[in-house]
C-alpha cells in the first residue's frame, strides 16, 4: 500500500503536464500565516534546509514537495548514470530534465530563481507551481504543497490586494475534495484567531479532511502549556493535532542541523508533554501524513480512473474532430465540398443528423416564412384599405365618361380592384427576400463536421460562402421577376366568369333589379337617376311630370371637379359665392331657351373639390347600393386573387430559388473551386487548428501514460 503514494507522485506530474485541474488528486496542502514556521516543519520532514527565508512574501508560487524513500537497493531511482547509487539523499526539478542537487544550498537558489522567473522579481505571486522530487533514505513516502503565507496588510511594493490573490490561491488548492488540509497554526497564540484554521473550515467546515499543527511549543509564556490544544479542547479537528517543536531563527542563523533539532524536540516533548510525547513531533507528523495520504489515495482511486478514461474518451473525439493531416488536397477539396453540399440540403430538408434546438432553420424556417410570415402580411392588407365610398362613387362617374350610365359600370370595378390587387406586391416580393436571407445563413447551421472543417481551412470556408451567396444573388432577381409576373397576371384579366366569383355576381344582379324595381328611387328620380341614366321612366311621363331642361340643370346642381383628376356632385346650395376661391374659373353661357327667363347669362363654377364639402354631401339611396355593390365585388374578388397569390408565390420560390439552389450547388461550389492552382491556398490550415490539434495530442498523450500508471496498480498495492 506505500507504492500508492509514488504512483500518485507520478500522475501529478501528468496533471501538470495537461495544464488542467479537472483531474482532482489526492495532495497535501500546507496552509499557515506569514511566520508561523511552515517552512521549518517542511524541512524537518526533509531533513535538510532548502526554503527560502527572508522577511515578507517568500513563498510566491505553490511548492509541490515530493519525498520518495528510496533504501540503498533501490533500483529504480538510483542509477550510475546519474551518480546515485552511493547518495543518501538527492533533489530534481521537474523544470530541470536530469539535473541531479547534492547541494542543497542550491536547491534553495534555483527555487528562488525559478519563483522570479514565473512570479516576477516584485512581490507579486502565481499559480503556476514549482515541482521540487527529493530521494531519501530517511524520509517517507508523502507529497505536500507550500504554499505562500496568509498575510493581511501589503509590505513594501506588495500589490494593494495580495491579500485576496493569497486566498483564491489556497482555495483554489483546498477546494479539491481529495486534499488534505495541513493547517499551521502557533502556540503562542489564540488558535481560535489562527488563519489557517479559519480558512480550512470554510472548505472543511467538519473537519474531515484538516490536520493541524501546532508549532513554537518551546515559545509560550512560563506557566502555561498547550495541553488543551493538543487534546482538541479548544479547536476539535477530526483528524487531529501534533504538536512540533522547530529550529529558532538563531538556531539557523548558528546553522543547527534538522537532525540535532529532531533530538532537542523529541527531549522538549518527553520533559513538558510525557504523556502526549509519543503523539506529537516531527516523526510523528511524518508517519500521520503518510497514512492519511494512503488513505486518501485508496478511496480516490476507483474515481480517479473512471475520470482518466472519461476524458481520455473526450479528447479522442477532439482531435478526431481537427482532422488528420491531409496527404491528398484534390481528394480533401472534393471531399469536402461533397459533405458541405449535402448538410447545405440536408438542413433545408430537415435530414440533418444534427438538428439545431433552439431556434427554427433551414427547411422549417422557410416554411415558417411561407405560411407565418408571408401569410400575415396578406391578412394584413384590407380588401378597402384608402378606399372610401367617394372614390368608389368618383370612380363610377369617371368610367361613364361624358355619358351618364343606367347600370354601374364595370370598368369601375376593374379600375378599383387593379388597385388593390398591385398592393400583394410588397409582401410576396418581402417573402422572398426573406426566403433568401435564410437560405444564406443555412450556411453556419451545415452539421459541426461540415464547420469544424470551415474552421479548419477559413480560405477554403470564405470561398464556399462566396460562390453559395453569388449563386443566390443570381437567383434572386428571376424569383422576384417571377412573382412579380404572378400579380402582373392577375392585372392583366380580371376573370369576373370565375367559379367563386358567380355567387357574387348573382349578388349583383338582385342588387340592381332591386334598384329598378325600388320605388323609392322612382320617386327621387329627378335627383338620382336622371342625372346618371339621362332618361325618365315612362311611368313618369305618363303621369304629366314633363321635365324641362332648366328643370333637370336645376336638380343636378353645380358640378365640381378636383384638379387632381376626382370629380363629385355637390348641391348648388352647398356652394356660397364668399367662399369661392381666387382661381374659379367662370364659364359664361346663354342657350336659347336656357337657364333664365329673362336672359340673364349663367354662371357655372368649376371649382376644386374642398374634403369638407365632400363629408358633408349626403349619398342618395342609389349612390349608397352603387358603392355597396361595388365594395362587394372587390373583397370577394380581392379574397380570390389572394388566395391565389397565397398559394403561388412560395411555389414559384421554391422552385426558382430553393430547388434550384439545392439542385446546382455542388456542382457550382466544384466549378468554382476544384481549380489545381487555387487548392494549395485553399486548404491552408489555421494555425490556432493546428495548435489544438497539437495540444490536444499531446494531452491525449498525457491521459493514456495516467491511465497506463493506474492500472499497474493490482489490489494488493490497495489493501
Amino acid at each position: 500500500m506505500d507504492s500508492l503514494i509514488p504512483v500518485i507522485n507520478k500522475l501529478q506530474e501528468v496533471v501538470n503536464t495537461l495544464g488542467t485541474d479537472a483531474i482532482k488528486l489526492p495532495i497535501i496542502t500546507v496552509v499557515g500565516s506569514q511566520s508561523s514556521g511552515k517552512s521549518s516543519v517542511l524541512e524537518s520532514l526533509v531533513g535538510r534546509s532548502f526554503l527560502p527565508r527572508g522577511t515578507g512574501i517568500v513563498t510566491r508560487c505553490p511548492l509541490i514537495l515530493q519525498l520518495h524513500y528510496c533504501p540503498k537497493e533501490d533500483k529504480e531511482h538510483r542509477s550510475s548514470d546519474e551518480g546515485t547509487l552511493s547518495l543518501e539523499i538527492w533533489a530534481k526539478f521537474n523544470h530541470i530534465k536530469g539535473k541531479i542537487f547534492k547541494d542543497f544550498d542550491d536547491v534553495r537558489k534555483e527555487i528562488e530563481n525559478e519563483t522570479e522567473r514565473i512570479a516576477g522579481q516584485n512581490k507579486g505571486i502565481s499559480a503556476e507551481p514549482i515541482t521540487l522530487q527529493v530521494f531519501s533514505t530517511t524520509v517517507l513516502n508523502v507529497t505536500l504543497v507550500d504554499l505562500p503565507g496568509i498575510t493581511k496588510v501589503p509590505v513594501g511594493d506588495q500589490p494593494p490586494d495580495i491579500e485576496l490573490q493569497i486566498r483564491q490561491l489556497i482555495l483554489s488548492y483546498i477546494k479539491n475534495p481529495n486534499s488534505i488540509i495541513l493547517a499551521i497554526c502557533t502556540a503562542n497564540t489564540d488558535m481560535a484567531t489562527s488563519e489557517s484554521i479559519s480558512i480550512a473550515k470554510e472548505v472543511d467546515p467538519e473537519g474531515k479532511r484538516t490536520l493541524a499543527v501546532v508549532t513554537k511549543l518551546d515559545l509560550m509564556d512560563a506557566g502555561t502549556d498547550a495541553i488543551d490544544i493538543l487534546c482538541g479542547r479548544v479547536i476539535p479537528v477530526k483528524l487531529g493535532i501534533i504538536g512540533v517543536v522547530n529550529r529558532s531563527q538563531q538556531d539557523i542563523i548558528d546553522k543547527k542541523s534538522v537532525q540535532d533539532a529532531l533530538k532537542d524536540e523529541a527531549s522538549f516533548l518527553q520533559k513538558k508533554y510525557p504523556t502526549l510525547a509519543n503523539r506529537n513531533g516531527t516523526p510523528y507528523l511524518a508517519k500521520t501524513l503518510n497514512r492519511l495520504l494512503m488513505h486518501r489515495i485508496r478511496d480516490c482511486l476507483p474515481e480517479l480512473k473512471t475520470r482518466v478514461s472519461s476524458m481520455i474518451s473526450q479528447f479522442q473525439q477532439l482531435l478526431t474532430s481537427y482532422g488528420d493531416d491531409v496527404c491528398d488536397k484534390s481528394q480533401m477539396l472534393l471531399q469536402i465540398v461533397t459533405k458541405f453540399a449535402s448538410a447545405y440540403c440536408a438542413t433545408i430538408e430537415g435530414t440533418a443528423r444534427n438538428i439545431e434546438t433552439s431556434v427554427l432553420c433551414g427547411g422549417a424556417r422557410i416554411c415558417y416564412i411561407f405560411h407565418k410570415s408571408f401569410g400575415d402580411a396578406l391578412d394584413l392588407i384590407h380588401p378597402l384599405t384608402n378606399l372610401g365610398k367617394w372614390d368608389i362613387l368618383t370612380a363610377i362617374k369617371n368610367s361613364t365618361g361624358p355619358r351618364p350610365a343606367l347600370f354601374v359600370p364595370e370598368v369601375s370595378f376593374e379600375l378599383l380592384v387593379k388597385r388593390q390587387i398591385r398592393r400583394l406586391e410588397e409582401p410576396a416580393l418581402k417573402c422572398v427576400d426573406l426566403v433568401h436571407d435564410e437560405m444564406q445563413s443555412i450556411i453556419q447551421h451545415c452539421g459541426i463536421e461540415s464547420q469544424q472543417e470551415m474552421l479548419r481551412f477559413p480560405k477554403l470556408h470564405e470561398r464556399i460562402i462566396d460562390v453559395v451567396s453569388q449563386l443566390l444573388r443570381r437567383r434572386l432577381p428571376t424569383t422576384n421577376q417571377m412573382v412579380e409576373n404572378l400579380v402582373a397576371i392577375e392585372l392583366a384579366y380580371i376573370n369576373t366568369r370565375h367559379p367563386d366569383f358567380r355567387k357574387e355576381a348573382l349578388y349583383v344582379t338582385s342588387t340592381l333589379k332591386n334598384m329598378m324595381d325600388d320605388g323609392k328611387v322612382k320617386r327621387n328620380a329627378y335627383n338620382s337617376i336622371a342625372p346618371y341614366s339621362g332618361a325618365i321612366s315612362d311611368s313618369e311621363e305618363s303621369s304629366g311630370a314633363t321635365l324641362k331642361m332648366n328643370n333637370i340643370d336645376a336638380a343636378r346642381g353645380y358640378q365640381h371637379f378636383n384638379p387632381s383628376g376626382t370629380n363629385s356632385i355637390v348641391d348648388s346650395t352647398e356652394t356660397s359665392p364668399t367662399s369661392t376661391p381666387t382661381h374659379q374659373v367662370a364659364l359664361v353661357s346663354n342657350p336659347p331657351g336656357g337657364i333664365g327667363s329673362q336672359g340673364n347669362p349663367k354662371s357655372i363654377n368649376l371649382l376644386p373639390v374642398v374634403p369638407n364639402q365632400q363629408s358633408s354631401r349626403t349619398l342618395t339611396e342609389r349612390e349608397k347600393q352603387e358603392c355597396q355593390v361595388i365594395e362587394h365585388l372587390i373583397q370577394s374578388y380581392f379574397y380570390i386573387v389572394r388566395k391565389s397569390i397565397q398559394d403561388s408565390v412560395p411555389k414559384a420560390i421554391m422552385h426558382f430559388l430553393v430547388n434550384y439552389v439545392k439542385d446546382n450547388l455542388q456542382s457550382e461550389l466544384v466549378t468554382h473551386l476544384y481549380k489545381p492552382d487555387q487548392i494549395e491556398d485553399l486548404l491552408k490550415e489555421s494555425e490556432n487548428i493546428a495548435q489544438q490539434r497539437k495540444e490536444a495530442s499531446d494531452k491525449l498523450k498525457a491521459l493514456q501514460k495516467a491511465n497506463t500508471i493506474i492500472s499497474e496498480i493490482r489490489e494488493t498495492h490497495v489493501w
